[in-house]
């Protein structure tokens, strides 16, 4: 897990229908995070399907089936 101001911060789920434009990280303290996708160059050039095929991987890295590139909580954060 990621340590951030003491907290140990994890990624549960992925979801891009809460707001056009955004994606959703619910992670494992129970917060969400909604950013736009904007600030993902990659992701924003996939479908709705294609953005809706997402992986997590050991809690900390998120990615896609049509993606190369793996994220991780940090990259949400902009740590």
């Amino acid at each position: 897990m990621c340590k951030y101001k003491d907290t140990n911060l994890g990624i549960k789920r992925l979801d891009f229908n809460v707001k056009r434009g955004a994606m959703a990280a619910y992670l494992t303290d129970g917060r969400v995070i909604v950013v736009p996708v904007s600030m993902f160059p990659d992701i924003k050039h996939l479908t709705l399907k294609q953005r809706n095929e997402w992986m997590i991987m050991d809690d900390q890295y998120f990615s896609f089936e049509a993606l190369s590139r793996i994220y991780s909580v940090k990259d949400l954060l902009k740590l």
